[in-house]
């Protein structure tokens, strides 16, 4: 990564944890069931209804010029600031939602481009009702801080936070301010998660005893952004950090699915193991000189991380991680019951005695043509409503919109959010949990209760209509 943006996660880590930084953060207190009287539990938080939401943007490179897109252009937001590294990127961005304004919104817009402090000086300014941050990783946790306690909801990029002592003080904080701080997993609102979702709500496949989840997205070809983009600072995390860095796309719904942190089960422990490191610096020596700074790296992530979770109820859940070797993309994304398996990459089912129409027993998979009548009896309802939408204005499928459709809607109708805090630091735990595990040669790393037990008296995520 350059030096601006070195300098800027360094800078704003160090001033944004010094905003909200709590007396109770020490190693004896991670498990701490203690809530202060004050705090609120934000499990099923419902936040004050909000006719129009003032939304600004830090960060609209590769992934935050989607995001500030697709909010301007849904009914009732109003785009008040963005705050970028670079001019031209905001200005871009800027551009995109004035148009789908159309003059009617999005009229007065600020723009933030003085240097790696500047989006403390928006918040304090512009008091938007919500900020997403689409920024590096080494960020997130200090300007979701930074928003809340300018009295923002947070809207932030995976993984939420990079350290279990982080997730605190998002909990803290979000208690403490009464604001949202929701990770934006989108996959959870892809047409597959949301069919297994309610198909596992309605008992298809019986208990639920075992669940797959991965990233696995070859990306070498990021470490071409040398100086600017997300090479520019991702290759650095993969120099450094050995574990499973980017966990929630998988696990998110897998966690849905299996009600963890809601009301039914919690994520209880954690062992983890890496491949060697290979691809990396392989393909940094086929790709750049033997002087550049790639090549000067010593590469400690391997390949390839493998987790292993264990929830309170004895579930297990695979998690694997690889974002260098050459083989197809796949999130895994299996949910094995006692009746039956729903799984993914490709669409697949099998069920006891067989799939009505399709197939005959559990020996065999009913795929493709053959799972018609499956999303006929259960297409989820939020995908039956807003799909052909979601697919026309894009967005990994369309599952993008609807993430962001939701999160206009339940801020303006003043309802929960279909993903809570607590499920964000949970999901996001496993990239330091798996690094300590995979440190000490696969020894088991117990997860915090960042709900501090108020999970058993959590509702399940609803079958949203």
């Amino acid at each position: 990564m350059n030096s601006n943006r070195r300098n800027f996660i360094k800078k704003t880590s160090l001033v944004g944890a010094g905003i909200a930084l709590t007396p109770n953060l020490s190693k004896a207190n991670l498990f701490s069931t203690n809530r202060p009287s004050e705090a609120v539990y934000m499990g099923g938080f419902a936040a004050p209804k909000l006719d129009t939401v003032r939304i600004a943007f830090i960060g609209v490179g590769a992934r935050g010029s989607g995001h500030a897109s697709q909010f301007a252009a849904i009914e009732g937001t109003e785009v008040v600031a963005i705050c970028d590294l670079y001019d031209d990127l905001a200005k871009k961005s800027e551009k995109v939602c004035k148009e789908h304004g159309k003059g009617e919104r999005h009229k007065n817009i600020k723009l933030y481009t003085n240097g790696e402090n500047d989006w403390k000086k928006m918040l304090e300014e512009q008091k938007p009702d919500a900020v997403v941050i689409a920024t590096p990783w080494e960020v997130h946790a200090p300007m979701a801080l930074g928003a809340m306690n300018a009295g923002s909801h947070a809207f932030v990029e995976v993984p939420l936070a990079l350290t279990i002592d982080e997730m605190w003080q998002l909990v803290d904080t979000s208690e403490k301010t009464k604001k949202h701080c929701m990770m934006m997993e989108n996959v959870n609102y892809g047409r597959e998660e949301l069919l297994y979702l309610n198909m596992c709500r309605q008992g298809v496949i019986g208990e639920l005893l075992h669940g797959e989840a991965a990233y696995i997205h070859e990306l070498r070809g990021q470490m071409n952004e040398v100086e600017r983009g997300t090479g520019s600072w991702r290759t650095y995390e993969y120099a450094e950090r050995n574990g499973n860095l980017y966990p929630t796309h998988g696990l998110g719904p897998v966690a849905q699915y299996m009600n963890l942190a809601r009301g039914e089960d919690n994520f209880k422990y954690l062992n983890s193991f890496s491949s060697p490191a290979k691809g990396r610096a392989l393909y940094a020596k086929e790709n750049f000189p033997a002087d550049h700074k790639w090549n000067q790296l010593n590469f400690k992530g391997g390949d390839i991380n493998t987790s292993i979770i264990k929830t309170d109820l004895g579930r297990t859940i695979m998690v694997q991680w690889d974002e260098t070797s050459p083989r197809p993309y796949t999130r895994l994304n299996l949910i094995q019951g006692t009746n039956g398996t729903l799984a993914s990459f490709p669409t697949r089912i099998a069920l006891e005695g067989g799939v009505e129409g399709a197939t005959e027993s559990h020996h065999e998979w009913a795929e493709g043509e053959d799972l018609q009548k499956i999303y006929e009896k259960y297409e989820h309802p939020l995908y039956k409503r807003l799909g052909e939408l979601a697919k026309k204005m894009g967005g990994h499928g369309g599952m993008d919109f609807m993430m962001r459709y939701r999160i206009v809607e339940c801020l303006r109708k003043g309802e929960p959010l279909d993903q809570n805090l607590y499920e964000g630091c949970l999901w996001s735990a496993v990239g330091p949990l798996s690094e300590a595990s995979v440190a000490a040669n696969g020894a088991p790393q117990e997860f915090p209760d960042f709900t501090r037990g108020s999970w058993k008296s959590t509702d399940a995520l609803a079958i949203v209509e």
